[in-house]
């Protein structure tokens, strides 16, 4: 019988793991999808965090994980490809595997790349987030990958090695892109097709393709999830117990707006938490 989460946090970050440890003190189920290191790690030094002065983002971030192993936070490495809500329960699509949760929170920071012409009108229709996720669906056709990630070049491997034709897109080539990997020095300037994706223009280039995988370290909130508000900056709407315009989603950190700091984050977790167990034993059957 296919597992339903009471939670699925998306973000392996101070807000989201902080949602987690606070679900698990209230007997909730959560699983943290983490897509990798996050800017906290990069920190030299944080000194504005009441009771841990002077610990680099990487220690602070190891404190955090030992807390959330202490209470047996499942925390898997994957990315959130998209969010799809069904009424009562949610199916999310991590690295290409489909779980199914009862409540989502939202803590995967800022994506501070706008969106493309055509990107958001063509998701799902040629334009992607995650390799693994749809890499089968362009198998023996012509593909972009544009590459704006650090694990770009792994996943426009990974699309070669499943017989999908790749045109690396990036403004530099990588050391570590794979041999016969066509590369293409520029950006994606616009998504357009009929139906479906047909070209996208590099410079004053149409590029032939079939579908283009967008590969940023994190995916715009708007693109991740259907139908969820966002304020005018791009941040996430939602109200003062951090619920989102779609029942069942709460959100955290970064995405709910200014200022991007530790402690907001980690207070944020607790408010989304909260939220999230309330929610989750007012539709319990």
């Amino acid at each position: 019988m296919e597992k339903v989460w009471d939670c699925i946090v998306v973000g392996g970050g101070p807000a989201g793991l902080s949602a987690a440890i606070n679900l698990r003190q209230r007997g909730k189920q959560p699983l943290v999808l983490s897509a990798g290191e996050n800017l906290l790690r990069k920190a030299e030094q944080v000194d504005n965090y009441l009771g841990l002065p002077g610990l680099t983002g990487s220690e602070m971030m190891d404190q955090f994980l030992r807390h959330a192993h202490h209470l047996s936070v499942e925390i898997r490495t994957a990315q959130a490809g998209n969010i799809m809500p069904l009424g009562d329960t949610f199916l999310v699509n991590a690295g290409g595997e489909i779980l199914t949760c009862r409540s989502v929170i939202l803590a995967c920071g800022v994506s501070k790349a706008k969106t493309v012409p055509g990107e958001e009108e063509f998701l799902g229709r040629g334009v992607s987030y995650c390799a693994t996720c749809d890499g089968m669906l362009y198998r023996g056709q012509e593909i972009a990958v544009w590459g704006l990630g650090p694990d770009a070049p792994d996943e426009a491997a990974f699309l070669a090695s499943i017989g999908c034709h790749v045109h690396y897109i990036a403004q530099k080539k990588p050391e570590s892109l794979a041999d016969g990997i066509e590369f293409l020095q520029g950006r994606v300037d616009a998504v357009e097709g009929a139906q479906t994706v047909e070209h996208v223009n590099v410079g004053d280039q149409k590029l032939p393709v079939a579908g283009v995988f967008i590969l940023r370290a994190s995916v715009p909130a708007g693109a991740l999830v259907p139908g969820l508000s966002l304020t005018e900056e791009g941040f996430v709407s939602a109200d003062s117990k951090k619920q989102t315009s779609i029942p069942g989603l709460f959100v955290a950190g970064d995405m709910c707006g200014k200022p991007l700091q530790v402690a907001k984050a980690v207070g944020d977790g607790l408010v989304a938490a909260l939220s999230c167990a309330e929610y989750l034993d007012g539709t319990a059957q």
